[in-house]
């Protein structure tokens, strides 16, 4: 399993940013990575900056960490893509149809598995992926 380094990451992230503005070749991921970009520009400006890789970004300041959120942006797009956990594809329809939009179906999700993650990590245990669904399903319904 690959896990890039915290720079790794945001490097990534703002590689794939430069490439779709100076229209230059990217790979698949790279491409739905700068897709994500798009959809968020408040994030444009902050992913060509100077300091884009050393800045942090606390919620006690009440931001949002703009490589955090992208990259569970990116997590979603592929457990979708794979139907896993089994049943996120079906429940993310769900969710767009009451939505009506996919950027905010995917905001949903993106809601669940950030407080998925934070109690995994607070409880020290691996992430509950029933726990996840379930809270699509709240959200879906």
């Amino acid at each position: 399993m690959y896990n890039p380094s915290r720079d790794q990451a945001r490097q990534f992230l703002i590689s794939a940013w430069q490439k779709r503005r100076t229209a230059t070749p990217a790979t698949p991921l790279e491409t739905l990575a700068a897709d994500l970009v798009v959809m968020h520009p408040e994030y444009h400006a902050l992913l060509a900056a100077d300091d884009a890789l050393t800045r942090e970004w606390t919620p006690e300041d009440g931001e949002t960490n703009p490589f955090l959120h992208l990259s569970l942006h990116l997590a979603i797009e592929e457990q979708l893509s794979l139907n896993q956990p089994t049943g996120i594809t079906p429940l993310f329809n769900q969710l767009l149809a009451h939505h009506g939009d996919r950027h905010t179906a995917l905001h949903a999700v993106l809601d669940c598995l950030g407080e998925t993650m934070w109690r995994a990590q607070r409880d020290a245990q691996p992430l509950d992926s029933s726990a996840y669904l379930d809270c699509l399903r709240r959200a879906a319904g």
